[in-house]
């Protein structure tokens, strides 16, 4: 699963897998542990579902931004993309720190 952002100390982070370079938490997450991280973590008020520009219908489906405990499960299950689904969690945030 692509994280932009790592689920626990939520700055930008472009690998895909592995280790964050800011907090060093292990990235190599199911979609499920991803989501559970960023509904825990109090910063977080809302959770966004990105999704490229050339997505399946499925895919533009689910796109938007969901209260924590209502955000679907990534992959899509329906998604008919010949790449796969490529949809990530997008953390917002209710206060910038340090």
């Amino acid at each position: 699963m692509f994280l932009n952002r790592c689920p626990h100390c939520l700055k930008p982070i472009h690998v895909p897998a592995g280790d964050c370079p800011h907090c060093g938490a292990h990235l190599d997450l199911t979609p499920e542990q991803a989501l559970e991280i960023l509904r825990k973590n109090p910063a977080v008020k809302a959770i966004r579902i990105i999704v490229n520009r050339d997505a399946c219908a499925a895919c533009m489906y689910v796109e938007g931004t969901y209260p924590p405990d209502q955000v679907p499960l990534l992959p899509v299950p329906d998604c008919s993309h010949p790449l796969g689904c490529r949809c990530y969690y997008e953390p917002l945030l209710d206060d910038i720190f340090p």
